[in-house]
């Protein structure tokens, strides 16, 4: 069988058509190392993928032509028989009353075939939230200045904003992914590409806030120029607040009281292998200083035996350290959360989920069956980026979650659920279909690998309701046909973008066009502030560094001319960004995102994609400290803007 008979085999797309409208045929070396890297998957003979049982609705699986009757099956949690059953038919009924959760399938034919596969039994929709309609200030909180942080913004500063949000109305603040990066690697800051997805970043951590440590004077006098910085300087921030960290902890082992001790060990209970795992693996990337590949043989591989040595050996107050941290980051997140519960907010935190993570970083060496290191995810070639991406990141495959049970994927939602009153899955096209290319080939030459999408809907419904969390799928560009009807029909929310919700004419879409289970705004991080944008800030800043714009200034000027268009037809005479506001107040979208950079009239945005380094992407701080925000905002004009959504 040749490579692109065993890639079809395997349910992977080599010939495309790209958003450019071209057929793309996926390079043959390219193809191999792809092959070579993805668990081989084959589809059983039996019935050939994972089953769904929604609640509520009727559940029923149709078998292989190659079937053989009867054939018998068996639902499994563990080794315990939940029911058993033979289907003497070309389909098996599934009982009823299943209860929700995940189990191994095992069937057999009355010619000895047989299968084992995951079902899961989920609830009819994800958590639909308990409001009608609502809006969040979306913050980059590492940007976040104040009097009394270091540099960048903090945990203690998301008490602040969510204060900020409640004064303003809202119900919520929405941020970047809060995910674990690489404690060595200061400037290698992207939100996007994280070490683990299952833990927190520590940075963002209020170091002040540990009961044990006390501020010592060298450390005090080290913070005023991080303070005055117009961009994040991780480094420093880094070298001051991981030093702090550790005298904090130090103090702890000797300083902390029992309730904080047992609060403590239930944090490592709750985390279990995990937060062990996590920790055994910090340690060791710092010890061996490489690739986790590159590694001794003997620690290549997760061991929950090699991990125990590494815990009770000399090793384990390095190991103790990195819990506590997590524990720290954790309880301090928690309480921000707990102060909008108790501010009555309706929606609370609001959480970014990246789309994979460094295949170097402790997931992809946890996860070694269910994510492909040397594999990036990205998209193929489209308008907007002619040559297509490849974001550098491991994201997870068919057949490794599937042989798990989709716990990895489970992990990771509920680590993201868990003090989140909505996420955002970013790239949520990725449940359905991934676009994969090897490191050392050109995003031209990746292939489509197909995911299990209902399943993976299911799973997410399931985790969404027992955390009671909403779900938006970021779903922009080009979809394919039905994708956002399925992600509907399992409750997963929209993620709707004014500035790209226009016609063929280039007008702007009208307020009714904007269905209710989305989240709507203006913009998002990867594109022009308001501000920037009617100043034409965005256009002249990426001709500087050499990057087509995609747009002319004739372009921009009829896209303004249209923005007001459809403002005028709204009686909305002005153009402001309260304006703006008042518009996507009045769309029918239930969760409206409000960008705490167009609140505050900031031109540069965040972050420019395409860029490295010739542009300062998440390291910009906001102009206003927090504690001048409130006067630096129209708060009487904003919130006449946002009234109809507003709590008060």
């Amino acid at each position: 069988m040749d490579l692109f008979a065993q890639a079809k085999a395997q349910g992977i797309q080599t010939e495309f058509i790209d958003g450019q409208g071209h057929r793309r045929v996926t390079d043959a070396a390219a193809l191999k190392v792809i092959l070579e890297a993805l668990p081989p998957q084959a589809a059983g003979p039996l019935v050939g993928q994972p089953v769904v049982v929604r609640s509520g609705r009727p559940g029923r699986t149709e078998l292989r032509a190659k079937a053989k009757l009867p054939v018998r099956w068996q639902v499994l949690s563990e080794t315990t028989v939940i029911v058993a059953g033979e289907a003497s038919g070309r389909a098996i009924d599934w009982p009823q009353d299943l209860p929700l959760g995940v189990y191994r399938l095992r069937l057999t034919d009355a010619a000895g075939s047989s299968e084992d596969l995951p079902l899961v039994s989920a609830p009819e929709k994800a958590f639909a939230g308990d409001f009608d309609r609502c809006w969040l200030l979306a913050v980059q909180l590492y940007g976040v200045r104040s009097a009394r942080n270091w540099g960048m913004g903090d945990f203690t500063d998301l008490v602040g904003l969510i204060e900020l949000a409640h004064q303003l109305g809202g119900d919520g603040v929405g941020l970047n992914p809060l995910h674990a990066l690489f404690d060595d690697r200061p400037g290698d800051c992207s939100p996007y590409s994280p070490n683990s997805r299952l833990f927190l970043n520590p940075l963002y951590v209020d170091v002040e806030n540990i009961p044990e440590y006390r501020l010592d004077a060298e450390t005090r006098e080290a913070l005023a120029p991080l303070r005055a910085g117009d961009v994040v300087d991780y480094v420093a921030v880094a070298a001051l607040k991981w030093r702090a960290l550790r005298a904090a902890f130090t103090a702890f082992k000797t300083k902390a009281t029992d309730a904080r001790r047992q609060d403590f060990e239930g944090f490592r209970a709750d985390y279990s292998h995990l937060l062990s795992r996590f920790a055994c693996f910090e340690v060791l990337r710092h010890k061996f200083g490489k690739p986790w590949w590159e590694w001794p043989e003997a620690w290549r591989q997760p061991d929950d035996a090699k991990c125990a040595t590494l815990h009770a050996g000399a090793d384990a107050d390095e190991i103790g350290f990195v819990e506590f941290v997590q524990w720290t980051a954790d309880r301090q997140l928690g309480a921000a959360a707990e102060r909008a519960r108790h501010l009555g907010m309706r929606v609370g935190l609001y959480l970014d989920v990246a789309v994979g993570v460094q295949s170097d970083g402790f997931d992809a060496w946890n996860e070694q069956v269910a994510i492909s290191r040397h594999l990036g995810v990205g998209a193929p070639p489209d308008p907007l980026n002619t040559a297509g991406q490849s974001w550098g990141l491991a994201g997870f495959n068919a057949a490794g979650l599937e042989q798990q049970s989709f716990a990895p994927f489970r992990d990771m939602l509920r680590a993201s659920m868990r003090h989140a009153g909505a996420i955002r899955l970013d790239h949520v096209l990725g449940l359905k279909r991934l676009y994969l290319v090897p490191h050392g080939f050109s995003a031209a030459d990746g292939v489509y690998v197909q995911m299990p999408f209902e399943a993976l809907l299911a799973i997410t419904a399931q985790e969404s309701v027992a955390q009671s969390c909403v779900v938006i799928g970021e779903d922009l560009g080009t979809v394919p046909e039905g994708f956002r009807d399925q992600m509907a029909d399992w409750g997963i929310w929209s993620y709707l973008v004014m500035m790209f919700e226009r016609d063929d004419r280039g007008a702007f879409r009208n307020i009714d066009y904007y269905w209710p289970n989305a989240l709507v705004t203006f913009n998002t991080h990867d594109l022009s502030t308001y501000a920037g944008w009617r100043s034409f800030g965005d256009l002249k800043v990426k001709r500087s560094l050499g990057i087509d714009p995609g747009e002319s200034d004739e372009a921009r000027w009829h896209a303004l001319h249209m923005l007001d268009e459809v403002l005028r037809h709204n009686g909305i005479d002005r153009n402001d960004f309260p304006s703006i506001a008042r518009f996507l107040t009045r769309t029918g979208s239930r969760m409206l995102a409000i960008s705490l950079e167009d609140l505050l009239g900031v031109v540069d945005q965040p972050n420019i994609p395409g860029t490295v380094h010739e542009h300062p992407n998440w390291r910009r701080r906001l102009p206003v400290a927090i504690e001048d925000m409130a006067s630096a905002v129209d708060v009487a004009a904003f919130k006449t803007a946002t009234r109809e959504r507003s709590r008060t």
